[in-house]
């Protein structure tokens, strides 16, 4: 897999796709980051844009961690005190999912993001931006849209001003965040600030096959304990030979196989026996018609999470300690 495969394998958007192949061309190591509001546990849901940022690194970007602790502060998130608290977990999450340590820069938001000179860009962006802009940015982060607070509002202003601030090539972020990435690229320029190639990775659904929510309780935390995990997923939402909004098919798709190289779906033998499959394109094909039963398809999905996250309940265990 060449280096443009690697970036865009399992993404769901790349704005520009010109722009990206214009930056892996370039010399050095571009620079690309995830923001991360510190607002509770990390899931599946984070892990996703973490797979794509160990892809990037092997890729030859350096990587960005931005733990958003003032955001999530200004999202009602929790006192500063807590987001921080909150925002040192995620960290030890993220390295144990497998970014490389030396390649990784992780930073803080209370760090710089209430300096004098990051202010004033904030507020130059805030008089380039409509209401209505600021409002349509928010309303995928904020946890009550109907009646946000002006807090809320800052968000999104912010967010691209640390994309100027962190030197960013390319932002990375579930398709969720794209309407904020757009702002970005539209009025950085206007303030004499590059635009950022962005990709956008999809949303995967939660265990129930419906939006993933930390209220509802419909998926998967990365340090959950192994028995949890096995639980949960011999409980989700699995139709047979349908892959839509399976969040079984989901989860070896986007986190099982771009960390495994080889799966074995262990079946007895009246039901054909052991099944091996090096790409998930035919591990689907085989769900869709019929060849692997639901059940397989969870027992296996159980074993190999239960597997690739075991560093991060180590090391979380360890960091608790």
């Amino acid at each position: 897999m060449d280096r443009l495969e690697l970036v865009v394998r399992n993404a769901e958007e790349i704005v520009t796709q010109k722009e990206l192949e214009d930056l892996l061309d370039g010399e050095g190591h571009p620079r690309a980051y995830v923001g991360y509001e510190t607002s509770g546990k990390v899931h599946l849901g984070h892990m996703l844009t973490a797979n794509k940022l160990i892809d990037l690194q092997k890729a030859g970007f350096d990587v960005v961690v931005l733990l958003a602790d003032l955001h999530a502060y200004l999202n009602e998130k929790g006192s500063l005190e807590e987001v921080r608290r909150t925002a040192d977990y995620n960290r030890e999450c993220f390295m144990a999912l497998g970014l490389d340590p030396e390649r990784t820069e992780f930073i803080y938001g209370t760090d710089y993001q209430l300096k004098p000179e990051y202010v004033i860009k904030v507020l130059q962006m805030a008089r380039n931006t409509t209401l209505n802009r600021a409002r349509r940015s928010m309303d995928e982060v904020s946890r009550s849209a109907e009646n946000p607070m002006v807090s809320q509002m800052i968000y999104p202003l912010m967010q691209a001003v640390d994309i100027a601030d962190l030197r960013v090539d390319l932002a990375v972020g579930g398709i969720d965040q794209r309407k904020i990435h757009m702002l970005a690229r539209e009025e950085l320029p206007r303030m004499g600030m590059p635009a950022p190639v962005c990709l956008h990775t999809p949303l995967i659904p939660g265990l129930d096959g419906k939006k993933m929510s930390s209220s509802k309780g419909n998926n998967i935390s990365v340090d959950e304990p192994a028995i949890d995990i096995e639980k949960k997923i011999m409980a989700a939402f699995c139709p047979a030979k349908v892959t839509e909004d399976n969040p079984i098919t989901e989860i070896f798709k986007y986190h099982i196989f771009p960390r495994v190289e080889e799966i074995v779906v262990r079946r007895p033998a009246k039901f054909g026996g052991d099944v091996v499959y090096s790409k998930y394109v035919d591990m689907e094909a085989d769900f869709k018609g019929g060849v692997l039963h639901p059940m397989d398809m969870k027992k296996a999905a159980a074993l190999y999470l239960i597997e690739i996250l075991e560093p991060v309940r180590t090391r979380i265990g360890e960091w608790k300690a």
